[in-house]
């Protein structure tokens, strides 16, 4: 039904097709990552152990994860922020000190007006300063910064591909 590339971060290559049966699963968890596979077989039409197995392909193909999410705001980072980067020449080894920042929670690469794209997660004004101006902005090669801060999140789903 759906496909997917190997590898999201690259889009080289592809990994098998998600048929409705296993897309319809993935909604399932989606709406409550801890719903019992008996309930999930039974809205989908397996048994338990299909479930089971289905899951147990979908990670191990890296096709979906089961996490808790959770909701800064509420665990003490009341900073979030968008900063666009632009990069003198080779974008990845930025790209990789940047996944290596504990608070950058996203970085994309990019066409447009910026070559890289990177969501932060702070304590507070002081700290999302300091992760700009003391650690991204110093990486070599980094050239320019534009930070765009939230102000209030109005939206944020976790629903890709199902809907």
């Amino acid at each position: 039904m759906a496909s997917r590339s190997a590898d999201s971060r690259t889009g080289i290559g592809s990994s098998p097709t998600i048929d409705a049966v296993s897309l319809a699963i993935i909604e399932q968890l989606q709406e409550d990552g801890r719903r019992p596979y008996a309930a999930i077989g039974k809205a989908v039409g397996l048994s338990e152990a299909a479930v089971r197995q289905r899951v147990q392909k979908l990670l191990d193909q890296g096709v979906m994860q089961i996490v808790a999410v959770t909701d800064p705001l509420t665990v003490g980072f009341r900073r979030q922020a968008m900063v666009g980067i632009n990069v003198e020449g080779d974008l990845d080894p930025v790209a990789e000190a940047l996944t290596g920042m504990a608070e950058c929670e996203y970085v994309v690469m990019t066409a447009g007006s910026f070559d890289l794209m990177v969501e932060v997660v702070c304590e507070d004004d002081d700290h999302l300063l300091d992760v700009i101006n003391k650690r991204i902005r110093t990486l070599p090669g980094v050239r320019s910064t534009e930070s765009f801060v939230y102000l209030k999140l109005k939206k944020q789903t976790y629903m890709w591909g199902t809907r």
